[in-house]
């Protein structure tokens, strides 16, 4: 019986200890080196693509620039971006991370660069549904000193765009899930969830937000 009581006992305890770390509040990260940095432009590089979706780098990186805009900063020019490192020889994104930082400034004029990664992109097939997903997470580099000024990631999901559904029973499922697998494939779907994604990741404001740039009106509310 004791024993009963204790196993009972301490399933409510973990119980009780999972509640308060969900209620704990989310601890905002350190923004003293990007207070002090303050930087007005942005060089966006080209995604370090992990997936085995060859469209993963082009996809997110053709959806970066706008919500940097949105947080208030200038955004350099993807076309301008890519074709300088072209005429340099570089066109491979693990390249083109590994150009000091120094040399970013010195060709760019930019005051920092953000480095992204990409660890999901595309469909994720199951037996009874199918979903697509992106994964990115990303830091903001100062180009004067090195300094790493912010870093966070995100996620984003096809679910949240709507479309998927009712449940219709097994067959139906399955019958459901092969369809979707062909629309995602023959709709990109997963251009559509980076930009989702990208928005989440790269958005100002709290709780782990880049601080708002010098063009927008929040500027130094945050």
């Amino acid at each position: 019986m004791s024993k009963i009581i204790s196993l009972k006992l301490f399933a409510a305890m973990s119980a009780l200890a999972l509640l308060a770390a969900c209620a704990a509040p989310v601890q905002p990260p350190d923004y003293t080196a990007f207070r002090k940095s303050q930087p007005r432009s942005i060089l966006v590089l080209p995604p370090l693509n992990e997936t085995s979706d060859v469209k993963a780098t082009s996809g997110m990186l053709a959806q970066m620039t706008r919500p940097l805009a949105e947080a208030g900063y200038y955004v350099l020019p993807v076309a301008v971006m890519d074709e300088t490192f072209k005429q340099n020889g570089l066109t491979v994104p693990a390249d083109i991370q590994q150009v000091p930082a120094s040399k970013l400034r010195s060709i760019f004029g930019a005051d920092a660069a953000l480095y992204t990664k990409v660890t999901q992109y595309g469909s994720v097939y199951t037996v009874l549904d199918s979903n697509t997903v992106v994964t990115a997470s990303a830091k903001l580099l100062d180009l004067k000193t090195g300094d790493v000024l912010w870093q966070g990631s995100a996620y984003a999901s096809g679910k949240e765009l709507g479309n998927y559904g009712v449940n219709a029973g097994l067959i139906g499922a399955l019958v459901q899930a092969a369809v979707k697998q062909v629309a995602h494939n023959l709709s990109d779907e997963s251009f559509d969830v980076a930009g989702l994604t990208s928005q989440r990741l790269l958005s100002a404001g709290p709780p782990k937000g880049l601080l708002y740039g010098p063009y927008s009106p929040k500027y130094g509310t945050d």
